[in-house]
């Protein structure tokens, strides 16, 4: 995908990037950093989630919407879209839900997915979730996942994705491999329906005691405390609110709100 870095100097000429569930703009910063210009268009139905995604990346052109009710024919200009990608909410399906009652609603937000690959085939579609994603199947009368079912609505929306001419392929990876400091596994898809073939990156880090790392083939994982700036004064988080608050007046710091 060869592009301007500005989304706003769009033509018809160029492929799009869209993000139909942008929040704070981690993955807009990954996709720009991965091929030089961020994405084109971004969705949230949130105001207060696009404002943050807006302020990290004012050339992209926002929609405050629900993805639903996003048109891909008519809201999104016409011309090639290169990339669609997808961060549906996870808490339906994430381990920390427990044994919470279910919402449908939230838990069929991929099928977005197979709307726009029918209404503008995106050349990439990549969608990123919870691991357990993979477990995705109907809802029984409780509210609860049928787990008799498991992983029959996800192989069904693999189909319906192939049926339109995608290739798809999924990982289960963690992002400390690739040099971010995080050990949670996330799932990964990618479906293309180019005929070129899905290329997935190889490990970059590996843990410290390993051979890889020792003969220098790989970098060792990064920590968190590898990412703060540990010159920028703050309380401790274990401190109340009242003891915070004594903090910034003692040490004469701003109030971060």
């Amino acid at each position: 995908m060869s592009r301007m870095p500005l989304a706003a100097e769009f033509t018809l000429d160029r492929e799009m990037v869209v993000d139909l569930f942008a929040g704070g703009g981690g993955t807009s910063t990954g996709i720009e950093m991965a091929i030089g210009f961020p994405p084109d268009y971004a969705c949230n139905h949130d105001p207060v989630a696009l404002a943050m995604h807006a302020a990290n990346h004012p050339h992209t052109i926002h929609l405050s919407k629900d993805v639903w009710k996003l048109d891909p024919l008519r809201e999104i200009p016409a011309g090639p879209v290169g990339l669609l990608w997808m961060s549906p909410d996870c808490r339906h399906f994430s381990k920390a839900a427990g044994g919470a009652l279910r919402n449908r609603k939230v838990r069929d937000l991929a099928w977005v997915g197979v709307r726009w690959a029918k209404a503008r085939r995106p050349r990439i579609i990549m969608l990123e979730n919870v691991e357990e994603f993979l477990t995705w199947c109907p809802l029984m009368a409780n509210g609860q996942p049928n787990m008799r079912r498991k992983g029959e609505t996800f192989r069904k929306w693999v189909r319906q994705l192939q049926k339109l001419g995608y290739a798809v392929e999924w990982r289960v990876s963690r992002a400390c491999a690739y040099g971010a400091p995080t050990i949670r596994q996330r799932l990964c898809v990618i479906a293309r329906c180019d005929g070129e073939p899905i290329v997935w990156p190889a490990d970059t880090h590996g843990p410290r005691e390993s051979l890889p790392v020792a003969s220098g083939i790989l970098r060792p994982y990064r920590v968190a405390a590898d990412c703060i700036d540990w010159s920028i004064p703050c309380p401790s988080i274990f401190l109340t609110p009242e003891e915070c608050e004594e903090w910034y007046r003692l040490t004469g710091q701003r109030v971060q709100r």
